[in-house]
């Protein structure tokens, strides 16, 4: 992890250094499970004594926004999808409707995201949008579909940090915490959809286009477009399933009642 830690200037207090690791955590600069650095480097980087770091990490550590592990380092504890409970996602995961109320808050609320992400996004915030599109680029050309749908969330993730609002921030990664642990099983059935892949990936870079662009209304409405196109493929993708369910059932029945008539026919 690079120097993101900043040297404390006053009175070098646990507090102060409590105060910068719960901000780095809120703006989302650290995250999920990213390590610490090492007692020695940390301290070094905030400039005060290994006995006040100690300190500012067992106070963190008791308010439960990181986690130490014997031999394993100190990390960012787990934070995110408290918004959901393990109960509530179960009940989500077997809910037809739940799929798509869930889309239906997406469209909306990344409308927001991508809008103030083309007012606020910074040159950094751009470069981190640029080397995104380029991985989803290659992954789209070598067709792993994993990897695609992968890339798709981090896609929106760094749309949501563009956005720097903390709210959205925190709200849509709970939400995206869904996809990644695999809830809507049925998500890579749009990647089967005919011309869905070439779709999503011109709807990916024409939100890219527009944030890159300062447009917010033309950001806004590619986030909009993009979830409207999901939800229809998604839906497609199902209906599809289904018929191709029934039609095996049909070939498998009326199979075996050619092979029944043919028997009686020999007997």
């Amino acid at each position: 992890m690079s120097d993101i830690f900043s040297r404390i200037e006053h009175s070098r207090t646990a507090d102060e250094v409590v105060q910068q690791i719960e901000s780095l955590i809120l703006e989302g600069v650290l995250r999920t499970g990213d390590r610490l650095p090492g007692e020695r480097e940390l301290a070094r980087q905030f400039d005060v004594s290994r006995p006040i770091l100690r300190d500012a990490l067992k106070a963190l550590e008791a308010r439960g926004l990181l986690t130490t592990k014997a031999g394993g380092g100190t990390h960012v504890a787990d934070v995110i999808g408290q918004l959901f409970t393990k109960p509530v996602t179960d009940l989500i995961s077997t809910n037809r409707k739940a799929v798509t109320d869930y889309l239906e808050y997406r469209r909306e609320v990344e409308a927001v995201a991508a809008e103030y992400a083309a007012r606020r996004a910074t040159p950094e915030d751009l470069a981190l949008l640029d080397r995104i599109m380029a991985r989803m680029d290659e992954a789209h050309r070598t067709g792993d579909f994993d990897d695609e749908a992968e890339i798709d969330v981090e896609f929106h993730h760094a749309v949501c940090e563009c956005a720097h609002n903390i709210i959205l921030l925190h709200t849509l990664r709970s939400c995206y915490r869904l996809l990644s642990e695999g809830v809507f099983q049925n998500r890579l059935l749009v990647f089967g959809v005919p011309g869905a892949r070439e779709a999503l990936l011109e709807q990916h870079r024409s939100i890219h286009n527009a944030i890159r662009a300062g447009d917010p209304i033309a950001a806004r409405k590619a986030a909009m477009d993009h979830i409207s196109y999901v939800e229809r493929s998604m839906a497609e993708a199902e209906r599809s399933g289904d018929w191709q369910r029934v039609s095996r059932l049909r070939l498998r029945q009326r199979s075996d009642a050619g092979d029944i008539a043919s028997t009686r026919k020999r007997s």
